[in-house]
């Protein structure tokens, strides 16, 4: 194996789509540094795709971020001070290249972010060419230590991520490392350049952000009981019949619903059956497909009815269940991106 072989192979395990010169290329083979290896850095992939994630909105920019940190990290592997180090100056590289994204973007957002709840016609419906949207994630992305996954699923909270994009990118960097990865101020503090006072500052005005709309970055959710995946199947087969009645049972009066990319959201039960029953009666017949847990949330692929015969996708629907009922149903229309993401079929044809 010659030194060109050793690199290629190195990147493909790091999942690298780049294009290397010969100038790229490590004149021999023994100028790998020994004490690295690929398997060092790919081992941190989800918990950097987590925090990307967080930091960003959106699972296919996370990957993004975490591919170019991870090639910037091989490109300059020397400069690391033994596998203790690793995880910092990982985490050194993401954050740098989230920030640097982040210049150029303008924040993601859920429909609530937008405006108020609005009546549930049809004329409502309008697609906001200048808005981001927070997109899922499926939590098989981002959950890395089993210990920290009940905490893990709550911080990428759909409600959560949003409100954290509202923060300023460092503000909401040093949250994301202190208050859910556990890091201390004086960590936060070096990978940032900054001092301790000033990250403990940061952290109390970011907090009271998220404290205005009752969240916080680091409470950890119960998992879905048993009683909670009863209601979810009743859900499905309520769905299917389009059962007014039994739907009514499963749904919490004071209901939420948003369907990006529009930017309508609906409030309240009576609202959200109003539109499925009106402007949006073509779900009728549907078939819900359950999906991996998405969000820290139970998630299910619906399709339509097709005129071709059997069904098309028609959306992600990620759901939200307190105490016993269904609070919050976000329909993501974006099915060409999101159904390959969470390993749902392209179309059902029965």
């Amino acid at each position: 194996m010659n030194e060109a072989d050793v690199y290629v192979l190195a990147d493909r395990a790091l999942g690298a789509a780049v294009t290397h010169t010969s100038e790229d290329l490590p004149a021999r083979e023994s100028m790998l540094p020994r004490q690295l290896a690929p398997g060092d850095l790919e081992q941190h992939r989800r918990a950097l795709t987590a925090y990307c994630y967080r930091m960003l909105g959106s699972p296919f920019e996370a990957e993004d971020a975490v591919q170019e940190a991870l090639v910037r990290a091989w490109r300059h592997r020397d400069r690391v001070e033994g596998r203790a180090a690793i995880r910092s100056w990982l985490f050194r590289i993401a954050t740098n290249v989230c920030l640097d994204m982040l210049k150029s973007t303008q924040r993601r957002a859920r429909p609530m972010d937008l405006g108020p709840a609005r009546e549930p016609i049809e004329a409502n419906l309008n697609v906001p060419v200048e808005v981001r949207w927070i997109e899922p994630i499926p939590d098989s992305m981002v959950e890395d230590d089993p210990a920290d996954i009940a905490i893990g699923r709550e911080s990428v909270r759909l409600a959560l991520v949003a409100a954290l994009q509202r923060l300023p990118a460092r503000q909401r960097a040093a949250l994301i490392l202190h208050d859910v990865l556990r890091w201390e101020a004086s960590e936060v503090a070096e990978l940032l350049e900054t001092s301790v006072p000033a990250v403990n500052s940061g952290l109390q005005r970011a907090r009271a952000t998220l404290g205005k709309h009752n969240l916080t970055s680091a409470d950890p959710s119960p998992p879905l009981s048993p009683a909670d995946r009863a209601l979810l199947e009743r859900y499905v087969a309520a769905f299917e019949r389009y059962d007014l009645e039994a739907l009514t049972a499963l749904i919490r009066e004071d209901a939420s619903q948003s369907m990006p990319p529009y930017d309508l959201w609906l409030r309240r039960r009576d609202d959200i059956f109003a539109w499925w029953f009106g402007p949006g009666i073509g779900c009728r017949g549907s078939r819900l497909l359950p999906t991996v847990t998405t969000n820290g949330c139970p998630a299910f692929g619906q399709y339509k009815p097709s005129p071709d015969g059997g069904y098309a996708p028609w959306a992600l629907q990620v759901l939200e269940v307190s105490a016993g009922l269904i609070v919050e149903l976000t329909f993501f229309l974006d099915t060409r991106r999101l159904f390959p993401l969470v390993g749902l079929p392209a179309r059902l044809d029965t």
